[in-house]
């Protein structure tokens, strides 16, 4: 399975999630720059952590303008899975690809430090790895990453299943709605995540809980 890795001024997870994409799929992902127009044929593109664009204006606003998002959301349209992780989730709902916001953090406070997510919905192409109700371990890393949608938007999400995971047993760390720790769009192949699952893939990291997200989308969940 071939993957992608964006590239924007100011995101630093790149490089976490090359290492991880390559240890898990045994593939370097290609890598792609922020004017980039033409995307090369793969089956995951993921938006990687970190501050695109200082998170000046609003956090991901900048970015989600960017001629590479156009691409991105040409080659979501046509079924390609597409994982943003922290300012990957940000640039996300700002390119109107996930519904909602991200607000800043009910502290007011930068947050870094591990929680534990729930596993709300198992059927995703991203968590066929794990069990409906699972808690895995997982670091996460924001200022802005408190999850809110208006009363309609976040009924529908519920309903129709687009809440991936949850921040569980009192380890909510930004003050989300319905603790909401990631979510996934309508068509089920664009999910967007506060928590930083590749910096728990292996035991060099402490463990492994977040390596199924990548093996899930990469098919390669018996490798894992």
């Amino acid at each position: 399975m071939k993957s992608a890795v964006v590239q924007l001024p100011g995101l630093n997870r790149d490089r976490d999630m090359i290492a991880a994409l390559t240890k898990i799929s045994g593939t370097a992902p290609i890598t792609v720059w922020q004017t980039e127009t033409e995307l090369p044929d793969v089956d995951l593109i993921v938006i990687p952590g970190g501050f695109s664009y200082g998170d000046y204006l609003r956090c991901g606003a900048i970015a989600a303008r960017m001629p590479v998002m156009q691409a991105i959301k040409a080659k979501a349209e046509q079924g390609v899975k597409v994982l943003g992780v922290c300012n990957g989730f940000q640039i996300l709902l700002e390119a109107g690809m996930l519904p909602g916001a991200l607000m800043r953090n009910a502290s007011l406070k930068f947050v870094c430090r591990e929680v534990k997510i729930e596993v709300a919905n198992d059927e995703t192409d991203f968590t066929r790895a794990y069990a409906k109700g699972q808690v895995i371990r997982c670091p996460v890393a924001h200022h802005d990453g408190n999850y809110f949608a208006d009363a309609e938007t976040l009924q529908r999400i519920e309903d129709n299943g687009q809440v991936v995971f949850r921040y569980a047993e009192g380890t909510n760390p930004n003050g989300s709605v319905n603790n909401i720790a990631g979510i996934i769009n309508a068509g089920g192949n664009v999910l967007g995540m506060m928590p930083h699952p590749e910096n728990l893939i292996e035991a060099a990291h402490g463990g492994n809980d977040g390596r199924g997200i990548f093996a899930s989308a990469l098919n390669v969940i018996a490798a894992a």
